[in-house]
C-alpha cells in the first residue's frame, strides 16, 4: 500500500535525521543543516502518507491539510511525528458511521418485455391542451394526429371541440379527420348494402349482413359522427336492421340491449326498459345494462328507483368512469 511506503520512508529518514546529529564528524552548523533538511523530508513524506488515509476532498482543501500536518511535523520534531500517526490511525479506525438517508432506496422490479402494456389516456387533459390556444400549432397537430389511433367514441367529441378553434390549421385538420371516419363508415355500409342485395348469400348469410348493417349504422351515432337528421336516420336504420336480426335470433343478449339503446335513443323509454329487463334474463352481465336502467329511471324521475340501481351498481369494483356517479346516489340519499 502506498500510504504504508510512504510512512515507512518518513520513519527511515526521520531516524536519519538524529543519527546524524550524533554521528557525523561535522561541526555543528553542519549538524544542524543536515537535521532540518532531512526532518523537513521526512514530515512531507509523513504528511503525504497521512494525507492518503484521510477521506477524498476538494483539491485546496487537501492542500491545506496537508501544509498544516507537515507543518506540526517540523515545528514539534517528536512530538509532532508521533501526534500525527496517532490521529490519522484514530480517525482511519474510529470514523464517525454515516447518516442514514432519510429515504431507503428500493430495487426496480426486472424489466419483462413481454408483460401486457397497459393503455391508458387522459381525454381530459388532451382536451385542454388542444384548446390551449397558447400551446404551440405543431405540437396541437402532433396531439391531434394522434387521435387517429383513438376509439372514435374518444376521438370525436375532441375534435368537434376543435372546429371552432381560431387556427385554420386546427380546424381544417379536424373537419378532415372527421370526414375520413364518417366516409369510411359509410364505405363500409355501401358494401354490405350490395352485398345484401346480392341473391347468392343464404340465409344465415343475409342475417349476418343485417347485423352488421345495424353495428355501422350504431356507429354512426356511437362516435357523435352523425348529427341532426342524419342520427335520427342512423337510429331508425340501425334499429330496423337489428329487430330484422332478432325476429330470426331472439334469445341474442348483446343484440337486446343494442334494441334497448336505440329505443332509448329514439325516445321510447318503455320500450327500451322492456329491451334492457330482457337483456339482463337473457344472461347479459349486470353491469352492462344497470347504468342504462338507471339512466331511464332518472329520466321517469323515479328517483327511489334510480338510487337502488345506483346501489346494486356500488358491488361491483370494475366500473372506475361511473364511480363519482355512484357515489353522489349511494352517499346522498
Amino acid at each position: 500500500m502506498a500510504s504504508l511506503k510512504f510512512g515507512l520512508y518518513a520513519l527511515m529518514l526521520e531516524i536519519g535525521a538524529w543519527s546524524g546529529v550524533w554521528l557525523l564528524d561535522v561541526d555543528a552548523d553542519a549538524r544542524l543543516a543536515w537535521f532540518l533538511v532531512v526532518h523537513l523530508l521526512a514530515s512531507l513524506l509523513l504528511a503525504v502518507a497521512a494525507a492518503m488515509l484521510l477521506p477524498a476532498g476538494p483539491p485546496r482543501q487537501r492542500l491545506r491539510l496537508l501544509a498544516l500536518m507537515t507543518g506540526c511535523c517540523y515545528g514539534v520534531p517528536v512530538a509532532g511525528f508521533i501526534g500525527i500517526t496517532v490521529g490519522v490511525l484514530l480517525l482511519r479506525v474510529y470514523r464517525a458511521k454515516p447518516a442514514r438517508p432519510a429515504f431507503d432506496s428500493l430495487q426496480l422490479p426486472a424489466f419483462d418485455p413481454h408483460q401486457r402494456q397497459q393503455s391508458g389516456f387522459r381525454q381530459a387533459g388532451l382536451r385542454s391542451f388542444l384548446g390551449n390556444t397558447a400551446a404551440p400549432i405543431n405540437a396541437r397537430i402532433g396531439a391531434m394526429t394522434a387521435l387517429q389511433y383513438v376509439s372514435g367514441r374518444v376521438s370525436t367529441p375532441l375534435l368537434r371541440d376543435v372546429l371552432s378553434d381560431p387556427s385554420e390549421d386546427i380546424r381544417l385538420l379536424a373537419y378532415g379527420m372527421l370526414d375520413n371516419q364518417e366516409k369510411r363508415i359509410n364505405r363500409a355500409i355501401d358494401e354490405e348494402l350490395k352485398a345484401l342485395a346480392n341473391p347468392a348469400h343464404g340465409e344465415r348469410g343475409r342475417l349476418e349482413i343485417t347485423q352488421r348493417l345495424s353495428d355501422l349504422y350504431w356507429e354512426l351515432v356511437y362516435q357523435e359522427l352523425a348529427q341532426g337528421d342524419l342520427r335520427d336516420y342512423a337510429i331508425a336504420e340501425s334499429r330496423r336492421y337489428c329487430e330484422i336480426v332478432l325476429a330470426s335470433d331472439p334469445d341474442n343478449a348483446p343484440l337486446r340491449l343494442r334494441q334497448g339503446r336505440l329505443r332509448h335513443e329514439a325516445g321510447d323509454i318503455e320500450g327500451a326498459g322492456i329491451a334492457y329487463q330482457q337483456a339482463i334474463e337473457l344472461g347479459l352481465p349486470a353491469t352492462r345494462v344497470l347504468p342504462y336502467q338507471a339512466e331511464l329511471s332518472f329520466e321517469r324521475r323515479d328517483f327511489p328507483a334510480t338510487a337502488r340501481l345506483m346501489n346494486e351498481l356500488a358491488n361491483w369494483a370494475s366500473l372506475p368512469r361511473l364511480r363519482p356517479v355512484i357515489d353522489y346516489w349511494t352517499y346522498n340519499r
